[in-house]
């Protein structure tokens, strides 16, 4: 038996990058899918890859009349849901503060927390009673910004940082019906992860950065050698929300190659 057999999971932030990658992963694992993006482009895209048993939807997970929509469509299709596993965000450059006006601090805090936090609460309000009717799951993402400095600027940080303590209050509001739990990816190759409007950043990718650099770093300062893509975060996300899952909520998953392991380089 496949770990999502009989499961029925929507994706959040699904046209690319990380959300794409747990998305195929669900469905490699025998899950119908429901991938959503805010880019009509990248849902036409997914339209073509997925079944005519699966959904690609246009939604922006900072609107609540998007987000209901996609439950609408959900439950006319389904009637029913067993997780919801959220994958959008957007990045800050990794800009310190001290580079940046007051205004462009301003805007970018706006920006960030809308799509970072916002958007994955009101995807848990909006989502919570369909999935408490089927004892489902929810699983957000974070990221190791929220556990150790440098992963990204302050705005970023306090972002990942807000989401793991978001996952932490939803599993005891929602408890026992709905389980809660969160993944902390570190490095993701061939990232989609966007930058902000508010830095003029938002043509560009962490995939921008040239692979040799991005793996030479990465290498320097990760126990595991191998850089993971996205499909291979896929399992984590997939377990969290199956229904196999019955001894864990409240928690993130911390997947970090080793990174955090150790605080000193030695060489």
């Amino acid at each position: 038996m496949s770990l999502l057999e009989n499961h029925v999971v929507l994706i959040t932030g699904a046209g690319s990058g990380l959300g794409l990658g747990i998305a195929r992963y669900c469905k490699a694992q025998g899950a119908v899918v429901i991938v959503t993006d805010i880019s009509s482009e990248k849902i036409q895209q997914l339209a073509s890859e997925f079944s005519d048993h699966d959904l690609a939807l246009i939604c922006d997970v900072t609107k609540i009349a998007d987000l209901e929509y996609c439950q609408q469509q959900i439950l006319q299709k389904y009637g029913r849901l067993d997780a919801v596993i959220g994958a959008q965000g957007i990045f800050d450059g990794n800009v310190a503060i001290k580079n940046m006006s007051a205004a462009h601090l301003d805007q970018l805090f706006d920006e960030l927390f809308q799509v970072n936090v916002k958007g994955y609460l009101l995807t848990a309000y909006i989502f919570a009673e369909v999935l408490k009717a089927n004892k489902g799951a929810m699983v957000f993402t974070t990221s190791t910004a929220a556990y150790a400095a440098d992963g990204g600027g302050a705005v970023y940080t306090a972002t990942k940082g807000a989401i793991r303590s978001l996952i932490q209050q939803l599993a005891f509001e929602f408890a026992p019906e709905i389980r809660v739990n969160g993944v902390a990816p570190a490095a993701i190759g061939n990232s989609q992860l966007k930058g902000p409007k508010a830095l003029n950043l938002d043509h560009q990718k962490q995939s921008d950065i040239p692979k040799d650099a991005f793996l030479n770093l990465f290498q320097s300062i990760s126990l595991l050698q191998e850089l993971p893509d996205a499909e291979d975060y896929g399992a984590l996300y997939a377990f969290l929300a199956s229904k196999q899952n019955k001894v864990m909520t409240g928690q993130t998953i911390v997947a970090d190659q080793g990174l955090l392991n150790r605080a000193v380089l030695t060489h």
